[in-house]
């Protein structure tokens, strides 16, 4: 009946998205080296997916807030399973550091990924061709001191010092 167009917004309900992640250790920080340790790593994120994230995460905008919880990967049939290939553009990929790099400058990354069967395969951040200058930049420095074993944090004492 007329009226404003601009505040016309579709959305899709009941949406899934499932993640598989790993981690890898930046070899670019020599002074983290003793903070290598897979387990305390692996055993911070699950409590972190266990516990709905670190950080609120959105689809798209603000007002489509996402929620976390641990599934097992793989085991709920998708709606896109039987879709052989849907090219999805240019996306952002992420951000290339000063201390991932070894570079003094901070770039973005771009790609063009291809959802095939419903999964989206992330290619390594080398493999990405589209990448841009941001600005210099330079490592954030760590020092032991700047490092909680997870023993601590646990214990609630990582604001003591050892």
């Amino acid at each position: 009946g007329g009226g404003n167009e601009l505040s016309i917004y579709k959305y899709l309900s009941d949406v899934c998205y499932e993640v598989k992640a790993h981690f890898e250790f930046n070899l670019h920080r020599p002074d983290l080296a003793s903070d290598r340790n897979e387990n305390k790593h692996h055993n911070i994120a699950k409590r972190m997916v266990e516990r709905g994230g670190r950080r609120d995460i959105f689809l798209g905008t603000r007002e489509c807030q996402g929620y976390i919880e641990p599934v097992a990967y793989g085991e709920a049939p998708g709606f896109y399973d039987d879709t052989p290939a849907i090219p999805l553009g240019t996306m952002f990929h992420g951000f290339n550091y000063p201390d991932e790099t070894g570079r003094d400058m901070l770039q973005v990354r771009f790609w063009q990924p291809v959802m095939e069967h419903g999964v989206i395969r992330f290619i390594r951040p080398e493999a990405c061709t589209l990448v841009r200058d941001i600005r210099k930049g330079k490592a954030k420095v760590f020092t032991p001191d700047d490092i909680c074993p997870v023993e601590r944090e646990y214990a609630g004492l990582e604001g003591e010092r050892l």
